[in-house]
């Protein structure tokens, strides 16, 4: 019983931080971390690496077509962003699901024979990490910060009218993001998932760089990304306040309910500021975009070149995959 909360716990911690640790895969490859692995996406495929306890790195490939290509409607700006958010956490959940079936919880762990094949989650820990996770989130970013901006209000004046209200209420929001990643943060388990993160950076970066996709170059790399998931978070959180300083609602449950409806709307707005921003890099809209790479000094740490190795057999298995398809195997 011990074991399967410890389990628990630590797929819920994995799922908060799975928007930091996503990076979008526009205009060409994409990746997130995963328990001691990464995923790698191209526009077509994907492929997540993870290095067993033996050494050994196992992988799994498979399609991962974009929405936007089924149906024209979700290429549209805004609603773009929602598929966007809505594929990556599909295909995170699937990639946590792999991964997580080769992470050791304990000695009695260690100690399996080789014969003993590793077991996927149950569907119902799936679904209840799931559900845990996003009833969470809700408290954590949208009950917490309405209550205690709620509460301020009685002792504030300045607070009656919304844009004050929505700016108290941001700055509360932000406070206990930052928290709660700091306190994640000091987790063994979620530092190692950082370090991947940070290896899938880097090879992100070499990747995009033309050189060849090696070790020694993907080292020569920074870990931060622009169109990293944890500066769309940061973006999140700004589009948030302006949002909510429009909503004409009065009431603690009419307020709460906008807040949770609006997610869809500030996620597609947000995916556009980060789209712009990273195309136009020398424009103000990089200001949106600068807090998410401060924020990055948390969510990302510098790898080792065991972890670099992984992320590049992730994005290799996912453009080999992508070759099939008619891509261009470019990985050397």
């Amino acid at each position: 019983m011990f074991r399967k909360l410890r389990q628990l716990f630590r797929l819920a911690a994995y799922t908060q931080l799975m928007p930091a640790l996503e990076s979008a895969d526009d205009p060409l490859i994409g990746g997130q971390a995963v328990l001691e692995g990464v995923m790698m996406r191209a526009p077509h495929s994907y492929c997540i690496a993870v290095r067993k306890p033996d050494g050994e790195i196992t992988t799994q490939e498979g399609e991962a077509v974009r929405l936007s290509e089924k149906n024209k409607l979700w290429g549209l700006p805004v609603v773009r962003g929602v598929a966007t958010l809505f594929q990556a956490m599909s295909l995170g959940i699937k990639a946590l699901n792999f991964s997580a079936q080769f992470v050791e919880d304990d000695e009695e762990d260690a100690k399996k024979g080789e014969d003993d094949k590793p077991k996927e989650l149950s569907k119902w820990m799936i679904v209840l990490n799931i559900v845990f996770s996003l009833g969470f989130m809700i408290f954590l970013y949208k009950f917490l910060p309405l209550t205690a901006t709620k509460l301020i209000q009685g002792q504030a004046s300045f607070l009656d009218n919304q844009i004050g209200f929505s700016a108290v209420e941001g700055i509360i929001r932000l406070s206990i993001f930052l928290t709660f990643m700091l306190a994640l943060s000091f987790m063994k388990d979620i530092r190692r998932v950082f370090e991947y993160h940070g290896a899938e950076h880097k090879v992100v970066f070499n990747y995009e760089s033309d050189k060849p996709v090696n070790t020694e170059n993907a080292q020569s790399f920074v870990t931060f990304h622009p169109r990293c998931g944890t500066s769309f978070l940061m973006v999140v959180m700004i589009i948030s306040v302006i949002v909510y300083a429009f909503v004409p609602v009065q009431g603690f449950g009419p307020m709460l309910l906008s807040r949770i409806v609006l997610l869809p709307l500030i996620a597609g707005l947000s995916y556009e500021v980060i789209r712009f921003a990273a195309q136009h890099q020398q424009s103000l809209m990089r200001l949106f975009v600068a807090p998410g790479m401060w924020l990055q000094r948390i969510t990302t740490k510098p790898p080792d070149d065991t972890q670099i190795e992984v992320s590049i057999r992730a994005l290799s298995g996912a453009m080999e995959l992508e070759e099939k398809k008619g891509g261009e195997l470019v990985v050397a």
